[in-house]
């Protein structure tokens, strides 16, 4: 095989990897609710519309005791006839992983929040927790277009306390 083709067969998919990604990406619902209030109470969780094609995620929480124990379960679903299970369903122990960032998965969403938020430190945390004017969304994998579910559980001490489910809409760009 010639040595061109060998180089376009490896630039063309490692460039498509780097260079892509999703151009538009709509966040269309949020629901955020607690299965335990004695541990944590939402304040408001809702989607702000700006203008047509773009919303800003605010959420305010507080949390009424120290949680020093906390696991993230984190799915990502698409839906096609009803959602469905897609790519990633991940369990992390959420306390390692803000102080070594090991998870690349993981890593790649936190990322995304961690600038507008108030769970960029390591644990304990208590108290007031916000996420407030989130609206840029830009991952490094381009998804396919199509509508998706991000499902967000918190796990303290071993139970689940609470949940967040984002629903968005991704347009794949050409």
């Amino acid at each position: 095989m010639h040595p061109k083709t060998i180089l376009m067969g490896i630039f063309v998919p490692v460039a498509f990897l780097l260079y892509s990604e999703s151009h538009f990406v709509k966040m269309t619902n949020v629901v955020c609710d607690t299965y335990n209030k004695s541990w944590a109470v939402f304040h408001y969780c809702r989607l702000k519309a700006y203008s047509r094609n773009k919303t800003s995620l605010n959420i305010n929480a507080t949390f009424l005791h120290p949680a020093r124990n906390i696991s993230l379960g984190f799915r990502l679903l698409k839906r096609a006839n009803g959602y469905k299970p897609f790519l990633f369903n991940i369990t992390i122990d959420a306390c390692l992983f803000l102080r070594r960032r090991h998870n690349p998965v993981i890593k790649m969403f936190y990322n995304v929040i961690k600038d507008v938020s108030t769970l960029n430190h390591s644990c304990p945390y208590s108290g007031l927790q916000v996420v407030s004017d989130f609206h840029r969304v830009s991952l490094p994998v381009p998804l396919p277009s199509g509508d998706y579910l991000v499902c967000l559980d918190f796990i303290f001490d071993g139970k689940t306390q609470f949940f967040v489910n984002i629903y968005s809409h991704v347009v794949e760009d050409f």
